[in-house]
């Protein structure tokens, strides 16, 4: 049976329910979505599933990670867990994801008890509903047909189903991109419904916040994550959770890049749910390096 989109959320949700192995080690499969390696979110996701089941008390608040080698996708990942520090209210675990014995992605990840405090929050931006925008995945058959034939391999990559969807407002062609200013707005969600597991929800936004921020800092350049002459990777990772967020419900994510140098770019994103609360930010430094007169 072919793979529908239903059919990949569950396995995302099946991916992120690691095999614990020993105390404070953990063990994740991957999957490949068309690029060279591991995709980062799925790893920052495993990460932070792995840090979570070994906190007794309190919920994730925060991650920093770097990313600090490809990932294999044909081999597992093993996740080791130091626990840095139990509080009275804030707890700390240091992850590293190791393949081959060496680490791929190191990740501190910080939980906090609920408590009661002062709130305030940025204005979401005024955007059209994700109802009545188009899916990305119609966009991107699309622009295929447009561009003509491609590589089987970028074919798939463009057409796979995916574990969300993607409603960009303003949208982009990664096979014809134009020069626009560094930011962009795009709905996205799971696939189909989730179980009601606020631990489920906080390791899918994470895997699903590592999308798209790259694409942000390449768009006054006219530069695509897609053409045979860019190299590309996430650098490091830091995301903030301000409130339990809902994946299975419209969420925005609103990003911006201030500014790109030395191959690398950084962007800002803040995720708001479709009522206007904002749900988490987040920052990230990619590599965005162009190999002049080579082809990969």
């Amino acid at each position: 049976m072919s793979d529908t989109p239903s059919r990949v959320l569950q396995d995302l949700v099946d991916l992120l329910d690691l095999e614990n192995i020993e105390v404070n080690l953990f063990r994740g499969e991957s999957r490949d979505l068309g690029g060279k390696s591991v995709f980062g979110g799925q790893v920052l996701g495993q990460a932070l599933v792995a840090a979570t089941r070994t906190v007794d008390e309190g919920v994730a608040h925060s991650l920093h990670a770097y990313f600090l080698r490809p990932g294999a996708m044909d081999a597992p990942i093993v996740y080791e867990v130091d626990r840095v520090r139990d509080g009275r209210s804030f707890a700390a675990r240091r992850v590293q994801a190791i393949q081959h014995g060496r680490p791929i992605c190191s990740v501190i990840a910080s939980f906090q008890q609920p408590e009661e405090g002062a709130s305030h929050q940025a204005a979401m931006p005024e955007v059209p509903s994700p109802e009545s925008l188009a899916p990305q995945s119609e966009l991107r058959r699309k622009w295929m047909d447009d561009a003509g034939p491609l590589p089987e391999r970028l074919q798939w990559a463009l057409t796979r189903p995916l574990a969300l969807e993607f409603r960009p407002v303003n949208p982009w062609n990664g096979l014809d991109p134009d020069a626009r200013e560094p930011q962009q707005q795009i709905w996205f969600k799971a696939a189909g419904p989730l179980p009601a597991e606020p631990v489920l929800h906080r390791c899918m936004l994470a895997y699903a916040s590592d999308y798209n921020l790259l694409t942000t800092a390449l768009l006054p350049h006219r530069m695509s994550f897609l053409q045979p002459d860019m190299v590309v990777a996430s650098i490091d990772h830091a995301l903030w959770f301000h409130r339990t967020p809902r994946v299975d419900d419209w969420l925005l994510y609103d990003m911006d890049s201030p500014a790109a140098s030395g191959a690398r770019g950084l962007t800002f994103g803040r995720i708001f749910s479709r009522d206007g609360d904002l749900v988490a930010s987040v920052a990230q430094e990619n590599l965005m390096r162009r190999i002049d007169g080579k082809r990969e």
